[in-house]
């Protein structure tokens, strides 16, 4: 069989130069990936915000370990990476910086009062208390005073229940004929905990104890 020279030498032209073009096509989409991918690294590097270190003083005891004393243990945070409220610079803590500091935590949004804590010297919700953006101020955390420490930011609250229960906080009927016929809407105060810490019992004209619970006792509100 018999093979034109012409016919072969322009098989050979026409497969090279599909071979050329997709070169070319193959460099050209190479570099312009290239160019971006260093297009948005800059990009990137440029963007990266400069770390916001704020610090936290944590009061530190342990009540059960032999020769533990309280201390103020400090720990920094990035506030680029950490939420706005102190229970997330805790929680961030806990999770990656040290695993053994203990709270109460739960609701995460102002209801359940069980993130109570003092906060720059003042009772308050760690959920709901914002971090003051100045790095140069530390936050300080105490647990709630005038109460015993289980550990670290955790209070007693055992005689807190125990008062809370005696002053009966719900809304009662002068006619309990009609007791347990229907529900009562009411609803509870969810930062008696810390008001109670920041005002204990102290001495009244006569010579008496008064306290937050004689007050709230006697402001109950009854419907007839």
């Amino acid at each position: 069989m018999f093979f034109s020279p012409v016919w072969f030498r322009d098989d050979r032209v026409c497969e090279a130069t599909r071979e050329r073009n997709a070169d070319d096509v193959y460099g050209y989409r190479g570099r312009l990936f290239r160019s971006r991918m260093v297009r948005c690294t800059q990009t990137a590097v440029a963007a990266a915000p400069e770390p916001r270190i704020k610090k936290f003083q944590v009061y530190r005891w342990d009540p059960d370990t032999p020769g533990d004393k309280p201390r103020m243990q400090t720990y920094e945070v990035d506030l680029n990476a950490c939420g706005p409220m102190v229970l997330d610079a805790l929680i961030k803590i806990k999770n990656e910086i040290d695993p053994t500091l203990t709270f109460r935590r739960s609701c995460r949004e102002g209801i359940c009062g069980s993130c109570a804590m003092n906060i720059n010297g003042g009772n308050t919700l760690a959920c709901i208390n914002k971090i003051d953006t100045n790095t140069s101020k530390p936050v300080k955390i105490y647990p709630l005073p005038h109460m015993y420490v289980v550990k670290d930011l955790v209070p007693d609250m055992s005689n807190f229940y125990a008062q809370y229960k005696s002053i009966e906080p719900y809304l009662k009927r002068k006619d309990e004929s009609q007791e347990g016929k229907e529900q009562y809407f009411q609803t509870a105060c969810m930062s008696a905990s810390f008001v109670l810490a920041a005002a204990p019992a102290v001495p009244a004209t006569g010579g008496t104890e008064t306290s937050t619970w004689d007050l709230l006792s006697s402001c109950r509100r009854t419907d007839g």
